[in-house]
């Protein structure tokens, strides 16, 4: 079988899965990403081509008449590659519902297409019709707010139109039954993937080694971005210096609001509490998880969690991407704290460092959550199932 993926990017952490796929017996993955950098892609998202084993074809992204990008030569393209099935999610599938002769090339080649979407902050089809203000996570992973009751039922005939198009749908949250079911997308074409890094290779790599976290070390790592909310994670620090004055924040990443951030430490006086690492990798990130005590997400995010968890680490995060309600039970394995609350923030971080034996104890059950629960399998036999799902092939995909 042969799928094509419709992508703004390589972001590293999804060609480990898309090489995971690749290697499935009778599968064969191929990718069609901008030949230059997407408008879809957000400010300092790490992208990559090493280690890649699926085909790549780049093609020219352009604006289109609805502000949204797409790709001259995608129909050509589509013919030469010639797939049995094709996912894409937002915006690119949007040209798929609106341009006739795109839908009358998959329909004349039996061509199935598969939507990957993001649905924990869709809004169900019963608040488009009432009109309510709604809010999404845009193609560059920035928040968009429509407050216009026009542009709000606009939106939703756009979701309603390609929702039903799709012949499956791939979720990394369960929600997507409750949202993509109000826009009548039957339940038998929902398949929930979850969502993770290649944690196969990860566990690999940090072997036996142990962590050795120094106490109340407080670790962060991801684009220091608006929606992340470092800033709120700073000044939740400052909250927590008050009681533990050794507390030390680890902030490893870059983007546009590191400068900020930065004068926000100092404006707390807390720049010595505060390391801003910068961007860190591969090996040299994982001493970083090793010797912290516990992994916070204040923002918006989900991969990260998966990360700390292989680490053995405790978590404590709000609402991020819908991930964390599969990996974090609060109590067992780290802590929830209220949305934008920077005291319950600081409370919650407290309650994980304050006693040694039972962060011990939360970091040995993230990595139980991990190994046994959710992980790279689950998302691979999501996809598979989807793929099963819309294949007209007798011989089923499995993984060896």
């Amino acid at each position: 079988m042969k799928v094509l993926f419709i992508f703004g990017g390589l972001p590293h952490y999804y060609n480990a899965i898309l090489n995971r796929l690749n290697n499935v017996p009778n599968l064969e993955i191929s990718v069609v990403v901008p030949s230059e950098k997407s408008a879809t892609i957000g400010a300092g998202v790490h992208q990559s081509d090493k280690g890649i084993n699926f085909k790549i074809h780049r093609l020219e992204e352009y604006s289109t008449l609805l502000k949204k990008p797409f790709f001259k030569g995608i129909s050509a393209k589509i013919k030469e590659i010639s797939p049995d099935a094709i996912v894409v999610g937002w915006p690119y599938i949007i040209f798929f519902w609106c341009n006739p002769f795109l839908r009358n090339l998959l329909k004349r080649s039996n061509i199935k297409l598969i939507c990957k979407e993001i649905p924990f902050n869709i809004p169900k089809y019963d608040d488009i019709l009432a009109g309510k203000e709604i809010s999404y996570f845009e193609e560059n992973s920035s928040f968009k707010v429509v407050k216009n009751k026009t542009q709000v039922k606009l939106l939703g005939f756009l979701y309603k139109g390609y929702f039903n198009l799709a012949d499956a749908h791939v979720n990394y949250v369960d929600s997507a039954f409750e949202i993509l079911g109000s826009y009548g997308v039957p339940k038998e074409k929902i398949f929930i993937t979850y969502n993770s890094i290649d944690t196969d290779v990860l566990l690999k790599e940090i072997g036996n080694a142990e962590p050795n976290p120094i106490k109340k070390t407080v670790l962060h790592v991801g684009r220091l971005v608006k929606w992340k909310k470092v800033d709120l994670l700073i000044r939740a620090h400052a909250e927590l210096v008050k009681k533990h004055t050794d507390a030390e924040l680890r902030i490893i990443g870059d983007g546009p609001e590191m400068s900020a951030l930065k004068v926000l430490a100092a404006e707390l006086k807390i720049s010595e509490n505060v390391n801003f690492l910068g961007k860190i990798y591969d090996a040299e990130l994982g001493k970083y998880f090793l010797s912290s005590s516990v992994y916070v997400l204040a923002g918006m995010g989900g991969l990260s969690i998966n990360e700390a968890m292989c680490y053995s680490l405790p978590v404590v995060v709000s609402e991020c991407d819908g991930t964390e309600k599969k990996l974090l039970r609060d109590g067992f394995n780290g802590k929830y704290f209220i949305t934008d609350d920077q005291k319950d923030l600081a409370n919650q971080i407290d309650f994980v460092i304050s006693d040694d034996q039972r962060n011990v104890e939360m970091g040995k059950n993230s990595l139980s959550i991990v190994k046994n629960e959710i992980n790279v399998n689950t998302v691979i036999q999501g996809y598979l199932d989807a793929f099963n799902y819309v294949s007209q092939n007798k011989n089923k995909l499995e993984v060896e």
